[in-house]
């Protein structure tokens, strides 16, 4: 494989990548115009004055992680989740990479020698790399859903009771 077939592979797993974003912000965006829009909020009569309004909103941090992973985590104000988050997905990518280049080097020495050696290790370097590809959607995915938690539990919070010394859970409201 010669660099013009690795960068035509790079350039559409670029193309693919960027449609499944899109499509996953459609999704999002459907979800939140389905509850902004729903006809059973508009019946109900809220006292404004004693809601709670959350300070950070859960689309929005996974929106932001979409896009980037890691800056949901940021949005949050969680600031370091997001170099671990940046960490992992640099070291599967680099671990995808290798692989996928351990592959492409035995796959043609063994088109050009058909040995059961390198036959085995092209099936090993693939698998390695497929498997790999699992762990950074599983990262991805994890990431989303840890943007959306960590927005819901934004405004959670836990003190200390100066008098027994145990923790006081509560939720802040402002009014």
């Amino acid at each position: 494989m010669n660099l013009k077939d690795c960068l035509n592979y790079l350039k559409t797993s670029i193309k693919h990548i960027i449609r499944i974003q899109i499509l996953f912000l459609l999704i999002v965006a459907s979800a939140s115009a389905q509850e902004y829009f729903s006809s059973d909020s508009a019946d109900v009569d809220y006292d404004t004055t004693s809601a709670f309004v959350m300070q950070k909103s859960p689309w929005t941090s996974v929106l932001f992680s979409a896009v980037l992973p890691g800056a949901g985590q940021i949005y949050n104000e969680s600031y370091l989740k997001a170099p671990v988050i940046w960490t992992i997905t640099g070291l599967l990518v680099y671990g995808w990479i290798v692989n996928n280049d351990n592959y492409i080097y035995y796959r043609d020495l063994y088109e050009k020698t058909p040995a059961k050696v390198y036959k085995d290790l092209r099936y090993f370097y693939q698998d390695q790399r497929d498997e790999l590809a699992i762990y950074i959607a599983l990262v991805y995915f994890l990431n989303l859903v840890d943007a959306y938690v960590d927005a819901h539990l934004f405004d959670f919070n836990v003190d200390e009771n100066t008098i027994t010394g145990t923790p006081e859970f509560g939720i802040k409201i402002r009014f």
